[in-house]
């Protein structure tokens, strides 16, 4: 169904058009002269415009003009008598879709319209394409190879390989768990990239960075004139994703209002634009992302507990980077390459010393803060390799045991505690060579409290020392 706005000073035209239109299945609206269309022009989202040339208040040329102005593209059509044909042309030179003769029968009216809207159609399609294009511009890196896009082969990389591959030939909603920098955004793609969803759009939101109100626009879109600023429809992240994957990221820290809204779209693949009234139906598969507890978001009532669940249905959990020490020289070696273009360095290797250094670093950012020292030390380094000299102070540092990092994010001191203790315990475990009952003695504890601690508490094993 399309919206036209009919504009005419003679009532009985003008409810003539408007009926035929209505009996087309399309949205009539009436205005008796051109100061009041271009109102409602201004307040509503028109899909075509009919306006008469000669009218006493504003004539349908000047119609024509400011709507143009503002919209390049608007359809209008022009309605005319016998005299005025030629001005009908001459408006048309300057931007009228069409022009109609009265007296017109109702047949001929019928086709301008249908004619109007199949253009409407194609413009829409092309507003679309472009929106898609854009947004796709964001991450202009594209598809990538799977086991190149993710470097890894630790046990716990191998299970997330396996998971990935199991989920994406399927359409279920996927949760990926993991600290900052752990890769989230990395499996979400891989997902999408392994699935037959593959040639469709990936379209990615981060929900942390826009406010309430600008991130429902940026999910849903909005029409024209639904708010301030709102001077033409807006197509929003999941209409973009329509036959794609949509990434939402950071998903714990969206409004109760975003919440509700989401939950609808997962529910019934529906959703209405922000001020419309039709619902937009899409065929979307949802991959979120959060470094949140979003059940202790639950039970704190921060988290709808019925969307928690419609999220959580596979949850896939992201090791941080010190729990999978071994993929460090892989990583390292993946960076070296992937950077070396950008930093210009003719550095093709790190050297045993720093790679020893970098192996017993706790990598509070995991591989983000890896990569971001890895392009510093290729930056700074003069050799063929890079040194312990080249780099950054702080890793350095942190392995001569002059720095603990502190846990990031929102935790309980309880939680800061535990985290710093198994810093220590690792700190000391490697010290002691994997030696337990060293271990203690540099700890300052019983032996069968260090047991107690490693294998129960905190499951800390030899792969800590790789």
């Amino acid at each position: 169904m399309a919206r036209i706005l009919v504009i005419d000073d003679n009532d009985t035209l003008r409810e003539g058009v408007a009926q035929v239109i209505r009996k087309m299945g399309h949205e009539a609206l009436t205005a008796s002269g051109g100061a009041r269309g271009l109102r409602l022009y201004q307040k509503h989202d028109i899909d075509f415009t009919i306006t008469d040339l000669k009218m006493d208040d504003v004539d349908g040329m000047v119609v024509l003009n400011t709507i143009r102005k503002n919209d390049p593209n608007a359809l209008v059509m022009l309605i005319t008598g016998h005299g005025t044909i030629e001005v009908a042309v001459d408006a048309m030179r300057n931007g009228a879709f069409d022009f109609i003769t009265k007296p017109f029968p109702p047949d001929l009216l019928r086709t301008k319209v249908n004619k109007a809207l199949k253009v409407r159609d194609l413009h829409k399609e092309k507003e679309r394409l472009e929106a898609v294009n854009a947004a796709l511009q964001e991450d202009i890196s594209g598809k990538y190879d799977f086991n190149k896009g993710i470097v890894g082969d630790s046990e716990a990389m191998k299970r997330i390989f396996n998971t990935v591959r199991k989920v994406a030939r399927t359409d279920s909603t996927v949760y990926v768990f993991g600290e900052s920098g752990t890769g989230k955004e990395l499996v979400a793609r891989a997902i999408h990239d392994a699935s037959p969803r593959a040639e469709g759009p990936f379209v990615k939101v981060n929900c942390s960075a826009l406010a309430e109100t600008l991130l429902e626009s940026e999910l849903f879109g909005h029409e024209k004139g639904s708010f301030t600023g709102a001077h033409k429809r807006k197509i929003g992240r999941f209409e973009l994703a329509d036959q794609g994957t949509i990434f939402l990221d950071e998903i714990g820290d969206i409004s109760p209002t975003i919440q509700l809204k989401l939950l609808r779209v997962l529910q019934e693949r529906e959703f209405e634009r922000v001020g419309g009234e039709g619902s937009v139906k899409v065929d979307v598969r949802v991959v979120t992302a959060t470094n949140k507890d979003l059940k202790k978001e639950v039970a704190a009532g921060r988290f709808r507990e019925d969307l928690f669940y419609r999220l959580h249905i596979i949850p896939l959990v992201l090791p941080p980077l010190r729990d999978r020490r071994g993929d460090v020289p892989a990583l390292i070696e993946h960076f070296i390459a992937k950077l070396g273009t950008r930093t210009r360095s003719e550095v093709r290797a790190i050297s045993p010393q720093a790679l020893a250094v970098l192996q017993s670093y706790p990598f509070p950012g995991n591989v983000r803060e890896l990569e971001n020292i890895i392009e510093q030390s290729l930056v700074f380094a003069e050799g063929a390799q890079i040194e312990v000299e080249d780099l950054p102070a702080f890793v350095t540092n942190s392995a001569r045991g002059d720095v603990l990092e502190i846990p990031q994010g929102e935790r309980t001191l309880p939680e800061i505690l535990e985290d710093l203790e198994r810093q220590l315990i690792v700190r000391a475990f490697r010290k002691a060579k994997g030696v337990k009952t060293e271990t203690a003695r540099l700890l300052g504890i019983k032996t069968s409290a260090l047991y107690y601690k490693m294998d129960t508490k905190y499951k800390i094993d030899e792969s800590v020392l790789d």
